[in-house]
C-alpha cells in the first residue's frame, strides 16, 4: 500500500507540473519570442503584408508582451538576423551602382545632412512642453536607441524617454512606410532586376569573413557591429568580384523573423503608458520629418535623375536593414538606400555630441 500511495503521489506531482502555466514557467524566458514571431510572420504572409516576416513577427511579439507575457529576446537573435540580412543587402552592390553613387556623392551628402536637420522639429516640440534640452536633443536625433542613450547619459538626459522615443520611431517607420509605399506605388516598375542564383562557395566565404569582421567591430565596440561587418564584407566582395549572386530562398525571411521577433521585445504595456504626451510628440515629430523628406527627395531627383522613391527611403529616419529590405522588396536601388542610411548613422554618431555641446554653450550664453 505504501508503494501504491508513493506512485500515486508522484503521478499527481507530475500531472500538476504539466499544466500550461507550469510548462511556460519551466521554459526559457525567450522561447515564446521566436515561436510567436514565426506565427505572426506566417499570418502576415497569408494576409499579403509587406515585409511579412519582420513586421508580422514584431507586431505579434509586441502584442504578446502587451498582454502581460514578458518574454525576452532570443539570445543572439538580433546579431544573427543582422548578419544574414546585411550579407544579402551587400550582394546588391556592384561596380555600376557604385559609380552612380560616387557620381552623385556630393548631392547625396547634402540630402543626408538636410534630413539630419529635420530632428530640430522634435527638439523644438519637446522643449516647448518642458523637456530638458538633453532629453529633447538625444530623443530626436535620427540614430539608434542604444547609441543615443549612451551619448545622452553623461549629459543628464532622461534615458527612459530617449529609449522610448527611438523605439517608437522605429516601429512607426517600419510598420508605416512599407504599407504606404505598397499602396502608393503598387504596379510601379522595378528599377533593378532580381539577383541570380546563390553560389554556396561564395556565400560560405562571405558569411565566415563577415562574421570575423563583425567580431572585430564588436571588440572595438562599434554600433551595429554584426550589421556593419557583414555589410562591409559582402559589398566589397560583390563589387570587386562582380558576383551577382543571391541568398538561398528563405534565408532573407529567416533574418527578418529573427530581427522582428527581437525588436518586438522592446514593447509592453508600460511602454505605451509611459509619458503619453511625450510619445504623442514623438509621433508628430516623426510624421513631420517624413513629410519634410519628400520635397527634398523630389528636388534631388530633379537635379540628379535618381529615383525619388529610393531617395525617400534613404532619408527617412529608419534603420539600415529595415529601409534596405523595403527597397529590396519594391525592386528599388538597394545600395543607394543603404549608403544614405549608413552615411546618416555615421554623421549622427560623430557629430551628435559635439553639436550638442556647442548648442548648449550657445543657450547658456543667452
Amino acid at each position: 500500500m505504501g508503494g501504491f500511495h508513493s506512485l500515486q503521489g508522484r503521478y499527481v506531482t507530475i500531472k500538476s507540473s504539466l499544466t500550461p502555466k507550469n510548462l511556460l514557467a519551466r521554459c526559457k524566458p525567450w522561447i515564446l519570442s521566436p515561436l510567436v514571431g514565426a506565427l505572426g510572420g506566417g499570418c502576415a504572409q497569408l494576409l499579403g503584408w509587406p515585409l511579412p516576416w519582420m513586421i508580422g513577427a514584431l507586431v505579434s511579439v509586441a502584442a504578446l508582451r502587451c498582454l502581460g507575457c514578458l518574454t525576452s529576446p532570443m539570445p543572439y537573435g538580433i546579431k544573427v538576423g543582422q548578419w544574414i540580412i546585411a550579407t544579402g543587402i551587400g550582394l546588391h552592390f556592384n561596380q555600376t551602382v557604385l559609380e552612380q553613387i560616387l557620381g552623385h556623392l556630393g548631392l547625396v551628402l547634402v540630402g543626408t545632412l538636410l534630413t539630419v536637420f529635420t530632428c530640430v522639429i522634435g527638439i523644438i516640440l519637446h522643449r516647448h512642453y518642458g523637456e530638458s534640452f538633453a532629453t529633447a536633443y538625444f530623443a530626436s536625433m535620427p540614430g539608434g536607441a542604444s547609441e543615443m542613450v549612451n551619448l545622452g547619459r553623461p549629459h543628464g538626459a532622461e534615458l527612459q524617454h530617449v529609449a522610448a522615443s527611438h523605439s517608437l520611431r522605429m516601429m512607426l517607420v517600419l510598420v508605416g512606410i512599407p504599407s504606404v509605399y505598397t499602396w502608393l506605388f503598387a504596379g510601379e516598375q522595378a528599377i533593378i532586376a532580381p539577383l541570380s542564383n546563390p553560389d554556396v562557395g561564395w556565400l560560405v566565404l562571405l558569411f565566415v569573413c563577415g562574421g570575423l569582421v563583425a567580431l572585430v567591430f564588436q571588440h572595438w565596440r562599434l554600433p551595429n557591429a554584426w550589421q556593419l561587418g557583414a555589410l562591409l564584407v559582402s559589398s566589397l566582395f560583390s563589387i570587386n568580384f562582380n558576383l551577382h549572386i543571391s541568398l538561398p530562398d528563405g534565408a532573407g525571411e529567416v533574418g527578418q523573423w529573427l530581427l522582428g521577433s527581437s525588436l518586438g521585445c522592446h514593447f509592453e504595456r508600460s511602454f505605451f503608458r509611459r509619458a503619453p504626451a511625450f510619445m504623442l510628440r514623438t509621433l508628430l515629430a516623426t510624421v513631420a520629418a517624413v513629410f519634410l523628406v519628400v520635397p527634398i527627395a523630389l528636388l534631388m531627383s530633379w537635379i540628379s535623375s535618381l529615383d525619388m522613391r529610393t531617395l525617400v527611403l534613404g532619408m527617412v529616419p529608419g534603420g539600415i536593414a529595415e529601409m534596405s529590405l523595403i527597397a529590396e522588396a519594391l525592386g528599388l536601388l538597394v545600395p543607394l538606400v543603404t549608403a544614405m542610411q549608413v552615411l546618416r548613422l555615421l554623421l549622427v554618431l560623430f557629430l551628435a555630441e559635439p553639436v550638442f555641446r556647442f548648442w548648449q554653450s550657445c543657450l547658456r550664453e543667452k
